[in-house]
């Protein structure tokens, strides 16, 4: 954003130096139509590249931009996948160890470093439900059916992050847990 008051301000300086110096030969050469039809070429030819160049920068910035947005994206939903295929590996055997325990720690760390404040509140509530599974180290078919429950929960906020929506939709979330109930 600096580097672009720079250019803006040196851009306009030029501009406006331009500009007079091309008026001042615009009018000193009143007497010759000729030479101000040439002078008011080179003044719109500036004024085009002028308008060109800043809509370039400015496109240029929107392109870094939406790139930005494409990888972070990318890296938000691997990592809810990730943690939705750890968790479906745990449920599935029907037990959690420490290296269960010890990998979701990991999973953890990467899921607070990207993802929203209401995953994160919604993430707290999932990992107490986990520890209170883990205290005897099987998963039995209710904590199962619990954790799925919390899991949807979790997705409902995921969800919205991937989405980028700052609107929370209940009926979307009413959905889910039906889904996950009727299962």
């Amino acid at each position: 954003m600096k580097n672009s008051s720079i250019y803006l301000s040196i851009a306009s300086i030029t501009f406006v130096i331009g500009y007079l110096f091309l008026r001042f030969a615009f009018a000193s050469f009143n007497a010759y139509p000729f030479v101000q039809e040439v002078v008011l070429i080179i003044l719109g030819t500036i004024v085009t590249i002028a308008i060109t160049a800043a809509l370039l920068n400015k496109q240029s910035e929107v392109e870094l931009e939406k790139e930005q947005n494409v990888k972070i994206f990318d890296l938000k939903s691997d990592l809810y996948f990730e943690l939705i295929d750890f968790l479906k590996n745990v449920i599935s055997k029907e037990e959690i160890d420490n290296k269960d325990l010890i990998s979701l720690e990991f999973l953890t760390h990467k899921i607070s470093t990207i993802a929203s404040v209401a995953v994160l509140k919604e993430y707290e509530n999932f990992i107490a439900s986990i520890k209170e599974t883990a205290l005897d180290k099987k998963i039995s078919p209710l904590e199962s059916d619990e954790l799925s429950a919390d899991l949807a929960k979790l997705c409902v906020k995921i969800r919205y992050d991937l989405l980028s929506k700052n609107t929370h939709n209940s009926e979307v979330e009413k959905i889910i847990l039906k889904n996950i109930e009727q299962i």
